[in-house]
C-alpha cells in the first residue's frame, strides 16, 4: 500500500512560481504513474498532470500546458509540479495519487484510475 505526503503549496502572487512535491512510501513506487490533480471550492476534482512510471512520458491538462512540469525521481520516491506562471484559476487544493495499473503504457488523466490520494496541500495565488 502506497502513502503519499504532499507538500509544497502556500501563497504568491500572479506569475510566481512554486513546486510541489509528493513523497511516497511503498517499495513499488516506481511501478506506477503518478498523477497530479487539483480541487478548487465549489469544484469538482480536476486532472493537472500524469508522468508514466518511468519518467519517459507525461500528459497534462490544457489550461497548464507550457506552465507546469511534472517529474519524478523513483530514487527518492518522489514526483514534483514545478508550476509557472501561476494564475488566480490555479488556486485548489492539489493532490497527487496513484494509478491503479501497473506499468500501464498510456499515462491516464481519469480521475477514477487512480487511489492512495495524499491529503492535499493548498495553493493560493493572489492577483
Amino acid at each position: 500500500q502506497v502513502q503519499l505526503v504532499e507538500s509544497g503549496g502556500g501563497l504568491v502572487q500572479a506569475g510566481g512560481s512554486l513546486r510541489l512535491s509528493c513523497a511516497a512510501s511503498g517499495r513499488t513506487f516506481s511501478s506506477y504513474a503518478m498523477g497530479w490533480f487539483r480541487q478548487a471550492p465549489g469544484k469538482e476534482r480536476e486532472f493537472v498532470a500524469a508522468i508514466s512510471w518511468s519518467g519517459g512520458s507525461t500528459y497534462y491538462a490544457d489550461s497548464v500546458k507550457g506552465r507546469f512540469t511534472i517529474s519524478r525521481d523513483n530514487a527518492k520516491n518522489t514526483v514534483y509540479l514545478q508550476m509557472n506562471s501561476l494564475k488566480p484559476e490555479d488556486t485548489a487544493v492539489y493532490y497527487c495519487a496513484v494509478d491503479r495499473l501497473v506499468r500501464r503504457t498510456v499515462v491516464s488523466g481519469r480521475t477514477q484510475e487512480y487511489k492512495n490520494w495524499g491529503q492535499g496541500t493548498q495553493v493560493t495565488v493572489s492577483s
